[in-house]
């Protein structure tokens, strides 16, 4: 079931995340983000924006939203959207549901483009974002480093 965020999923989705900066180059933070933070982040995004969980079985397995891309007001109708799994939840369709879900409420508020970063190689990403119709439009070489390694990322837009 897909649901908007509450405050008791603040934990779920920090374990979730978590795992993502611990295991992976998916995101390019690389401490754990707490609650208090995790608290912060998410109250901070949906004053404005759209925040959706998968639940199952009474547990968070995936979410996703959308942020502000830039900070200038010219941008206010483009987001940077974001979608993280369960690690033991990918592969199930999920991902697919939570970004048809986010899609289609950032049409109803009338934004216009749609940005997705993606750490590369991660063609699991590339495909979600390439059924929707997003677009390569920018490849960064060597922008980040995590693991004793350089990372590319790559930029998709969609727009609505």
């Amino acid at each position: 079931m897909i649901r908007g965020v509450i405050g008791d999923d603040i934990q779920q989705i920090c374990k979730i995340y978590n795992y993502y900066i611990k295991n992976t180059i998916v995101t390019f933070e690389e401490n754990p983000v707490f609650l208090d933070e995790m608290k912060k982040r998410v109250d901070e995004i949906i004053s404005n924006f759209p925040y959706y969980v998968y639940v199952e079985n009474d547990e968070v397995i995936g979410y996703s939203y959308a942020k502000n891309w830039k900070g200038r007001d010219a941008y206010r109708y483009t987001v940077e959207s974001t979608v993280y799994l369960d690690n033991k939840a990918i592969g199930k369709g999920i991902g697919t549901q939570l970004y048809a879900k986010l899609l289609e409420e950032l049409k109803k508020r009338k934004y216009h483009a749609v940005i997705a970063g993606i750490a590369l190689p991660n063609e699991k990403s590339q495909y979600l974002h390439e059924k929707f119709g997003f677009k390569k439009v920018a490849h960064l070489t060597e922008v980040g480093h995590k693991f004793d390694k350089w990372i590319d990322v790559g930029y998709w837009e969609l727009i609505l």
